[in-house]
């Protein structure tokens, strides 16, 4: 079994741009809380926006990412995307965008014109996953995950279920294309009802309580907002909602052994390469939106 090694809770929220008020709940640019190799995270808890037809989309500008990815999976509202790559589309509820930024990329976000003009309630997670020195030059790309081409496993005993975003469980292979071993669930658990969660001996592995309350392995107990983060140990991990259904994001995978340097929007490897990635912005080399 693996037993937690410590409970955090985010200890503030801010707005980015003026779309997506968030809680982080881990940064490679604060404390180690053992994600690796998950650098951040970012947890728009619901919030209910009004109608906006009047004041233009609210969101984030045109900015640069460069040596790692961006995953955002969207649970309630819409986000339009685009990017230097000619990637983009909106990202509807239950879709998730994995964004490569690799040797540079540019790109914006913005509630979608439908739900701008509809108002709602919005809930996202935005999920910054590194890059292994070999790949942080790799072309950019865009995966769009449409909910429906997400495979769903169902738990035993009618327990819940849970999408598998990436990875693999049980020989079921997860939706997106990713450059390291790594699990991204997205879990369900009926209310009082439990399921046993395995992921491989060589994994970190961490998890987000989302919704309801959750008890692992009988005896602690996290709730909404909070990272669950377990020792390096293998074994299974039993997960059981309260009295209301629950909801868990799963993170687990191969630490990538390398050094971690950020700056901002870039994740490298070396100052000196933080530098790089600086100029090669100045200088238009991370292309442009058309």
């Amino acid at each position: 079994m693996r037993n937690i090694k410590q409970i955090y809770r985010a200890d503030s929220q801010h707005w980015v741009g003026n779309g997506f008020l968030v809680q982080p709940l881990f940064s490679h640019m604060a404390d180690d809380r053992g994600t690796n190799p998950f650098l951040m995270l970012d947890y728009a808890a619901p919030y209910e926006f009004a109608p906006n037809e009047t004041h233009g989309p609210r969101g984030v500008g045109q900015h640069p990412h460069k040596g790692f990815e961006t995953v955002t999976i969207a649970y309630h509202g819409e986000v339009a995307h685009r990017d230097s790559s000619g990637g983009g589309g909106i990202i509807y509820e239950g879709d998730v965008q994995w964004m490569t930024a690799g040797s540079g990329i540019i790109h914006e976000e913005f509630h979608s014109e439908n739900f701008s003009k509809k108002g709602g309630l919005f809930e996202m997670v935005q999920l910054w996953v590194n890059l292994p020195a070999k790949d942080k030059n790799t072309p950019p790309r865009y995966q769009h995950l449409a909910k429906a081409n997400i495979p769903i496993v169902e738990f035993p005993d009618e327990a819940g279920y849970l999408r598998l975003i990436a990875g693999e469980h049980d020989g079921v292979k997860g939706a997106a294309d990713t450059f390291t071993e790594m699990n991204v669930w997205d879990i369900v658990l009926h209310a009082d009802k439990e399921a046993e969660l395995a992921v491989p001996d060589n994994h970190n592995l961490s998890m987000v309580v989302l919704r309801g309350a959750v008890t692992f392995n009988g005896n602690e107990q996290a709730t909404v907002g909070e990272l669950v983060n377990f020792e390096q140990t293998g074994g299974k991990v039993r997960a059981k909602a309260g009295s209301e259904e629950a909801k868990i994001l799963l993170l687990s995978g191969v630490p990538i052994d390398e050094p971690v340097v950020g700056y901002g929007p870039f994740v490298m490897n070396t100052a000196e390469e933080i530098r790089q990635a600086i100029s090669d912005f100045k200088s238009g080399k991370f292309g442009r939106i058309d």
